[in-house]
């Protein structure tokens, strides 16, 4: 470059303060910090998002006029470093195969932009492995599960390639259910296995263990108790308290035979995540809560129980463990329970009850609900219900948590008719917003202060989204036998098949981006994509296209989480398929190499190390 054109660069450099209004992903990158970041990791990590973001919804990022403006050492250097590579690593502590996140070349002071041909002209997603199975396929955090957690794949890699197996098991000894724990930020704990990613497993014989997420090695191990079955985890606070559910209780048929009748419907038991700790044990007995009791579970303190007559009632964990403790115990400690003195956690003591209620815990809130539908949300704290009558299903009401009082605009009905029901819920994204989700609508909702009443909250509408599909009316010609033509005009149902419908909407909370399943079926071939859209305005950003056929009358789980798409299907016979999507970088003359898996594979001297080359 010569000097009056590097004096013009110069000169048209733009204040640091205007780094991010800058929307050219390739000047992004240039600008990052090289080596040693001044910035906390908060900062890092919502830059190396941003990016993220920025490289997965571009179309035409840098292109031909940018490249003009690169050295050819700059350009050689591009080529040798896949993007997939670099946010494996830059993006995260660590890529699940040990590898710390100081491998990426930027750590050592190269710019990213000189390793990782972010100047391609687009980002497409291509289908780099494909699993079919007879068992569950899970996915958690960037790991694919095979048979009951017994494998653990990787699923950043170039192809999903084992991190580690576990040795076989009995059918009794089974996994029923599991957690992921994360590290929680700013907290001292006692052991260094505590600062890395694990699993909380929950097995068929009662046993509560730690895992080691990249080893599924045994960290901690407790037992629960023999007189009952437990078999479902659950968070009450995410990442702090962790609440473990029996099934429903059962009298064994002798006893019914008697006519003893059984009280006790659910078990619950509370713990406390990294370091793990046991709060309490307490039985949900009919006696207190109603004989109408069918369900429990917790969340945010809240022990919340449903009945069958359609109420659902809340009452505060914290008031019932103060009120009913018997006795503060922990993992590891002695204690006589019922005459047995025994360790707390271990063979075959287990746990004891030291939560007994002994009479009706104090009602905090209740309402009355169709199916106990329920959910809490929104600011100032609002809740949605259906009213309790079978004529109202699909009616949704949106009432102040404070009084019961409807927002304005707070009944929400999406006429539609089809087959599936239409579906609401506060937004994930914490906002306070809620999405009303039909087969060919979406409806993203907010509440917004009534004028001259700041006691009420009106229901808005932030954006909708359309499914793409044409407003024709059909027509059905019938011929009497007089000769007569008789034309009847119908509407086929908002679901059919033939017609695009939303079948998944999920939000990426790292990367701020709504992901709808979007689906067109003909016959026995269904087509499919994934679009993703922005979680402010609803427009689109990009579309992945499925390669595999979709069939709507399966199951299916599809999971958007950084630069991977992975698609689970589950078929009437219990076949499992799973598909895995990578985000790749390509340009224009490269498509049709892309189209065909044709590629080649260089040497880069700067790292090493070899990568193919698309």
């Amino acid at each position: 470059m010569d000097p009056d054109s590097s004096a013009s660069a110069a000169g048209t450099r733009l204040h640091s303060s205007d780094a991010f209004r800058i929307h050219s992903i390739c000047f992004l990158l240039m600008r990052r910090t090289q080596g040693f970041y001044t910035k906390d990791a908060g900062f890092v990590y919502r830059k190396n998002m941003g990016i993220l973001r920025k490289l997965i919804c571009q179309q035409l990022a840098g292109g031909p006029r940018f490249l003009k403006q690169m050295t050819s050492d700059a350009r050689e250097n591009c080529e040798n470093y896949p993007v997939s590579a670099y946010l494996a690593r830059n993006c995260s502590q660590e890529d699940g195969l040990g590898t710390p996140a100081s491998s990426c070349p930027t750590d050592r002071g190269t710019n990213l932009l000189d390793c990782n041909g972010c100047f391609t002209e687009s980002t497409t997603f291509r289908n780099v492995w494909t699993k079919h199975s007879t068992s569950p396929i899970t996915y958690q955090s960037g790991k694919i599960y095979l048979e009951n957690y017994r494998y653990c794949l990787s699923s950043i890699t170039p192809e999903p390639r084992i991190i580690y197996q576990m040795p076989a098991c009995p059918k009794s000894e089974k996994i029923e259910d599991v957690l992921l724990l994360e590290c929680p930020v700013g907290e001292v704990l006692p052991n260094p296995s505590d600062y890395k990613p694990s699993l909380a497993v929950l097995t068929a014989h009662n046993w509560l263990l730690r895992l080691s997420a990249t080893t599924g090695e045994i960290l901690e191990k407790v037992y629960l108790a023999a007189h009952c079955k437990f078999r479902y985890l659950s968070w009450d606070t995410p990442q702090d308290v962790m609440v473990v559910k029996s099934i429903q209780q059962k009298h064994p048929g002798a006893a019914r035979q008697a006519g003893v009748q059984q009280s006790v419907l659910f078990v619950l038991a509370v713990f406390r995540v990294l370091p793990l700790s046991f709060i309490g044990m307490l039985e949900l007995d009919k006696k207190f809560f109603g004989n109408s009791m069918t369900d429990a579970s917790m969340s945010d303190s809240m022990l919340i129980v449903t009945h069958s007559t359609g109420l659902v009632r809340l009452y505060s964990f914290q008031t019932i463990s103060e009120q009913f403790m018997l006795q503060r115990v922990d993992l590891g400690q002695e204690y006589n329970w019922n005459g047995k003195i025994g360790i707390v956690g271990k063979y075959p003591f287990g746990i004891p009850y030291n939560i007994k209620i002994t009479g009706a815990p104090d009602l905090l809130f209740e309402v009355s609900s169709l199916e106990s539908t329920f959910q809490i949300g929104g600011f100032p704290w609002h809740y949605i219900i259906t009213p309790n009558k079978k004529s109202q299903k699909g009616i949704f009401h949106v009432c102040s948590l404070k009084d019961h009082t409807l927002a304005k605009n707070g009944v929400q009905e999406m006429k539609c008719c089809s087959l599936e029901p239409d579906w609401i819920t506060f937004h994930p994204d914490s906002s306070g917003r809620i999405l009303h989700v039909g087969p060919n609508l979406i409806k993203v909702l907010k509440l917004k202060e009534v004028e001259g009443n700041t006691e009420l909250q009106k229901v808005t509408e932030d954006f909708i989204i359309q499914a793409s599909r044409e407003n024709n009316i059909e027509n059905s010609i019938t011929v009497t036998s007089s000769g007569r033509i008789v034309k009847n005009r119908f509407n086929s149902l908002d679901d059919d098949p033939e017609k695009e419908t939303f079948q998944i909407v999920d939000y990426e909370d790292e990367l701020n981006l709504l992901s709808i399943a979007a689906v067109t079926q003909i016959g026995s071939d269904g087509s499919a994509r994934l679009d993703l859209r922005c979680n402010e305005r609803g427009t689109r950003l990009k579309s992945i296209p499925f390669v595999e056929s979709w069939d709507v009358t399966y199951s299916h789980e599809v999971y958007f989480d950084r630069n991977v798409v992975l698609h689970i299907e589950q078929k009437p016979n219990r076949t499992f398929s799973c598909y895995v999507y990578h985000m790749i970088c390509s340009r224009s003359n490269e498509d049709e190499n892309i189209k065909k898996g044709k590629g080649k594979r260089q040497f880069c001297e700067k790292l090493g190390r070899t990568f193919k080359y698309l």
